[in-house]
């Protein structure tokens, strides 16, 4: 394969852009790979581990657009043009039109929407905190989907909206909901009295939906970032949104989900809620808690979001049902999926039942799989990860490395059961199963060529609202052969049955 790069000096689109960009041109034939990315440090330095920062974009600046075309060398000159022309933007101003500039400031945009109250931010990691600087200085909340940002610079942009009362979600904050808006990656869930915060984007993603299924609906949805639970940040973020919950009048019921957090930021947090006068669910994923009170600890994001309808109706919580095991089964679990709480929560619930699993993010770090490492035994693996996004849009977005991890994993006459994820709502693919479908007859059909028994397991979290049709898709996976469990938790437990088995 060819490789074809170029730079783009001091230009900018957002992230979410971008991938879409990659996606589209990554759909030609010839066409191998496509990355976009801005010339920082920390994506240079992911190019280089992957073997991909060609000389013609080794001096990008952090303001310059990386573009980098990988395939058959008929492909990459009309690749580089259909990038060149998606990035410019299609159609032009009728003669004698005029056109309006784009805001390109803080105050730019705040002259043209008066009355706005939040800011959301998805700049280059370098320059994210002092954009999020000046838009806590107007008075603006902020939703800051950025990377890459110095933990100085969280600290500092977080201090400042302390002092001011503001809310910062972030930085690599992908999801949250404001009264009824969805940001970054979200779901179509009704309005409700169940307002959720925490360090998780799929997290919340989950919880909402599951709660939407239930027939509750969701106030608002806060998003913290992950670092935001670490020990040098302390919670900031997530204490805030507490306390904005708290007062919310339209919030009745108080979810907190959130990988686990620092021990001091676990205890703040925890005396928090004890303090808000409203029923609080905690899920601090692994961490076992004692409840009591108004806190109502739980351990899989299933029960967070039953405990919460239940407690919203002033029912008495119930445990969740048991999924039915599946017919034994005659090798190892391989989990693929495209968020990594999913991938946190399938380990734990594995680890209880006494099977060890191995890792790209381990929760027991005596079995991180190195990377780039094949599977081994028993594995979960999170594809949202920097060693499988390099080049390419998040899984959420683009399947390619996650259908073919599919096949690979079903050539293996070891396996017995494969688990995915599949995502919709606001950002996500406009037609997951018309990806998945076609690979998983074909790694079905791989397995009954040899006589063997492959499980493809899988969940969707959606609902009837989202853009890409809830009941279609799950038909059309249904139909492609894949057993869908009703929630993340339930796909984790059918997994542990066949693990169990081995």
């Amino acid at each position: 394969m060819q490789i074809a790069a170029i730079v783009k000096k001091n230009f900018y689109k957002d992230s979410v852009v971008l991938m879409r960009v990659a996606q589209s041109v990554a759909a030609r034939d010839g066409v191998t790979r496509v990355s976009l990315l801005m010339g920082t440090p920390a994506n240079k330095d992911i190019l280089v581990q992957a073997g991909l920062l060609a000389p013609e974009i080794a001096e990008a600046a952090p303001a310059d657009l990386m573009i980098l075309v990988e395939g058959q060398q008929a492909a990459l000159a009309p690749s580089l043009a259909e990038i060149d022309e998606q990035l410019a933007g299609r159609g032009s101003a009728a003669a004698g039109e005029r056109t309006e500039i784009a805001p390109r400031s803080i105050a730019m945009g705040l002259g043209r929407l008066a009355g706005a109250t939040l800011a959301q931010i998805s700049v280059p990691g370098p320059y994210a905190g002092a954009e999020a600087l000046k838009a806590l200085k107007c008075g603006l909340h902020v939703f800051l989907f950025s990377d890459n940002v110095p933990l100085a610079e969280e600290q500092a942009v977080k201090r400042l909206a302390a002092k001011k009362g503001l809310l910062v979600m972030g930085p690599d904050c992908g999801t949250a909901i404001i009264d009824g808006v969805p940001l970054g990656f979200a779901n179509a869930v009704r309005r409700g009295s169940i307002g959720l915060v925490g360090a998780s984007g799929t997290g919340i993603q989950e919880v909402s939906v599951r709660i939407h299924e239930l027939g509750e609906g969701v106030s608002h949805a806060l998003g913290t970032g992950s670092r935001d639970v670490c020990e040098e940040v302390g919670g900031t973020t997530l204490l805030a949104g507490l306390d904005l919950l708290a007062r919310d009048s339209d919030t009745r019921v108080i979810v907190i989900v959130s990988k686990p957090p620092a021990p001091s930021v676990a205890a703040r947090s925890l005396r928090a809620a004890r303090a808000c006068g409203k029923p609080v669910v905690v899920l601090f994923l692994g961490a076992k808690l004692a409840g009591g009170g108004n806190i109502h600890p739980v351990a899989t994001l299933e029960e967070a979001a039953a405990t919460a309808v239940a407690v919203a109706r002033g029912e008495t919580p119930r445990a969740c049902a048991e999924p039915a095991a599946l017919a034994p089964a005659q090798g190892f679990m391989r989990g693929l999926y495209s968020g990594g709480t999913y991938c946190t929560e399938a380990q734990l619930i594995l680890n209880d039942a006494g099977i060890t699993t191995w890792s790209n993010v381990p929760v027991d770090k005596e079995y991180a799989l190195p990377r780039g490492a094949p599977s081994r035994e028993h594995t979960a693996i999170d594809l949202g990860a920097d060693e499988f996004t390099v080049g390419r849009p998040h899984p959420m977005i683009d399947f390619s490395a996650r259908t073919a991890r599919l096949l690979e994993e079903a050539k293996n006459p070891s396996v017995a059961v494969i688990v995915l994820d599949v995502v919709l709502g606001y950002g996500a693919h406009p037609d997951p199963a018309g990806e998945l479908a076609p690979a998983v007859r074909e790694a079905r059909a791989i397995a009954a060529t040899e006589k063997r028994k492959l499980i493809v397991l899988g969940f969707v979290c959606g609902t009837d609202g989202d853009p890409q049709g809830l009941a279609g898709q799950v038909a059309s996976l249904r139909d492609a052969g894949m057993l869908l469990a009703p929630t993340s938790t339930a796909a984790a437990r059918l997994a542990a049955r066949v693990a169990a088995n081995r």
